[in-house]
């Protein structure tokens, strides 16, 4: 498929006489047509092309320019102005990709001034922008297909991962037959939190229906079948799982990598008030990874491992933004705790939000497993002033951090707290 849309792409570019780059609605890079010498390249590059060659993906910034200029709802070429603020520093054709007057996609070009004698006006007056908007529409076609079958393969995933046992032993068959070889070897579940599914905030005008994962299939090699899952985290946000085939199951690079370009996507993450009247903030995404399995038989073990690395990444930033199930220490017990179970009584008024500094002292004393001169460095202060806030903690709980239980007993709870922190 991904050489369909390489030939495809190739055709504009020669079409148009100018490189062409194809992306998908979210600003993915599926194909790049080169055309000219290594002479032209200088000339037919800036910063916003460059990035999303090698990184595959746009900035929001350039993202948020070019959507201001109704590129999702418009039926024909269109012209955007450059930005140098936003990095663009070119100014662009956009062709939109559509099928059945759904955008799929967008084909850019460079407005260069070999192209400047092209009247959007009345696409089809000239042959050749004509042709490439033939293309631009057979393009269309294929993404839509492709969509189709990702969120199909997507809903069988989803029904794997959280349905009930009967319904889990029905999608597992179909899913079985459905990945063919794919199915019986190496594989490994990525989550990623939160993320907006498609119709789920601004920008998702003309779009196709759905969880935004089933169509980023055509930039995501090596994905197998994706979905979104509902209700995934405590605060009733989505997340993404990602069913990735590796090349045996002692190597996660592919998972890891699949996680990493997944974190890039517009709809990881969310926005989340501050408070009545206050500016949105941004709650960024982590990524998690189960263990590798063969086969299809654990995987809803693996997403519970694969949604608790995420977890705890989102938690603990140091352990991310990618985790693995592995690495994530005491977090692979505490995630599968309820929020009331794990908040002991003695612990709350320590994390009521006037005694968030004792709360950071007492689990930076506790992670450096008790050591007054190693916990005084780490955070920036005297002995003395450590010594009397560890004192304030032991006032406020009731706990003894002389007493190993008790100790155990208040790092645990602050981590766990920590889970439920946006």
């Amino acid at each position: 498929m991904r050489g369909e849309y390489q030939q495809l792409v190739d055709e504009i570019s020669a079409a148009l006489g100018a490189p062409a780059t194809l992306e998908d609605r979210d600003f993915a890079l599926i194909a790049f047509g080169a055309h000219g010498g290594d002479d032209d390249l200088e000339l037919t590059m800036d910063p916003v092309r460059t990035r999303s060659i090698l990184q595959r993906r746009s900035t929001a910034a350039v993202r948020a320019w070019f959507e201001a200029f109704g590129i999702a709802r418009a039926q024909a070429p269109l012209r955007i102005p450059p930005d140098p603020a936003a990095g663009v520093f070119k100014g662009r054709i956009c062709l939109p990709v559509r099928h059945r007057g759904v955008v799929h996609g967008y084909v850019w070009l460079l407005d260069e001034q070999h192209l400047a004698g092209l009247d959007l006006r009345v696409p089809f007056a000239d042959p050749r922008l004509a042709q490439a908007m033939e293309t631009a529409a057979r393009i269309g076609a294929l993404l839509a297909a492709e969509a189709r079958a990702g969120a199909e393969l997507g809903e069988l995933l989803r029904e794997l991962l959280t349905a009930r046992p009967a319904g889990r032993e029905a999608a597992r068959a179909v899913l079985r037959e459905a990945l063919g070889p794919t199915a019986e070897g190496p594989l490994a579940l990525v989550a990623v939190a939160p993320w907006r599914p498609a119709g789920d905030g601004e920008g998702d005008a003309d779009q196709p229906a759905g969880d935004g994962a089933a169509s980023a299939l055509a930039t995501q090699s090596g994905v197998a079948a994706m979905c979104a899952v509902p209700d995934a985290l405590p605060g009733g946000s989505a997340a993404l799982a990602a069913l990735v085939r590796l090349r045996a199951t002692t190597s996660p690079a592919p998972a890891l990598a699949a996680a990493d370009r997944l974190l890039r996507s517009p709809r990881a993450g969310r926005a989340e008030a501050s408070g009545p009247g206050g500016p949105a903030l941004a709650v960024l995404a982590a990524a998690g990874v189960g263990t590798p399995r063969r086969g299809l038989e654990e995987l809803p073990e693996a997403w519970v491992e694969a949604l608790a690395a995420a977890r705890a990444a989102m938690a603990e930033r140091r352990l991310g933004p990618v985790a693995e199930w592995a690495g994530i220490g005491p977090y692979r017990v505490l995630t599968g705790l309820s929020e009331r179970r794990a908040a002991d009584p003695s612990v709350l008024p320590l994390l009521a939000g006037t005694h968030t500094e004792l709360a950071r002292t007492a689990e930076v004393f506790l992670d450096c497993a008790g050591q007054a001169g190693r916990a005084a460095a780490a955070l920036g202060i005297h002995r003395q002033t450590l010594y009397y806030r560890l004192g304030r903690v032991e006032q406020l709980t009731g706990l003894d951090l002389d007493n190993g239980e008790d100790r155990l007993l208040l790092h645990m709870t602050l981590k766990a707290a920590r889970l439920r922190r946006p």
